[in-house]
């Protein structure tokens, strides 16, 4: 139903903008879908709903630290993608793109986190190791930036990215802060002109 949705959007005559918008949020298709699935085999649902425990200290291979620093660090990591923004753009460009990349990076890193950090990094946690768990939910949530007419090759690149996120749930036992990078990510993506 996605797929199918996303080729009758390309069809419309509509902004780039607008088929972008609506393409994302045919992702509520997949997100209701592995619900019913999970609900008619009397599956559990789990997103990692919780907020991150500030105060925990979090196991890294050679050291711990503390989570509050682990997402600032993480944050700071993140808004690198800003800076070509502030040196190849002008603010003009910035304020007519601001309400799309506002409405695109929310619904897109939610949807996306929500299906494949939230839903699919939990259920399959249950059923395979946590190794294939991140491997197969990183991979796919890579893969489906093909659906945006990103390349294979960029899409792979981007399961990096899924890898990212999911290590930052397990770390925190929270979907919430790595919401917050998607979407700083996603910001940058369409204020450097990646996405229209």
């Amino acid at each position: 139903m996605f797929q199918t949705g996303s080729a009758f959007i390309n069809e419309i005559n509509i902004t780039v903008e607008t088929k972008i918008l609506i393409n994302r949020s045919l992702l509520t298709l997949i997100l209701i879908g592995i619900v019913f699935s999970l609900v008619l085999f009397k599956g559990e649902i789990s997103i990692f709903g919780k907020m991150p425990d500030w105060q925990k200290r979090i196991i890294l291979p050679f050291h711990t630290m503390k989570l509050s620093y682990f997402l600032l660090f993480g944050l700071m990591g993140s808004c690198m993608i800003l800076i070509p923004l502030f040196i190849n753009q002008d603010m003009g460009y910035i304020k007519s793109v601001l309400v799309f990349g506002l409405l695109f990076a929310i619904i897109n890193a939610t949807l996306e986190e929500l299906i494949w950090r939230g839903i699919m990094l939990s259920s399959l946690q249950r059923d395979v190791s946590t190794f294939y768990a991140v491997l197969i939910t990183s991979v796919g949530f890579g893969l489906l930036h093909i659906s945006i007419g990103i390349s294979l090759f960029i899409s792979l690149l981007f399961s990096l990215g899924g890898l990212f996120y999911a290590i930052v749930v397990l770390k925190t036992r929270s979907i919430y802060p790595s919401i917050a990078f998607h979407i700083v990510i996603n910001l940058g993506m369409v204020f450097n002109g990646w996405i229209i």
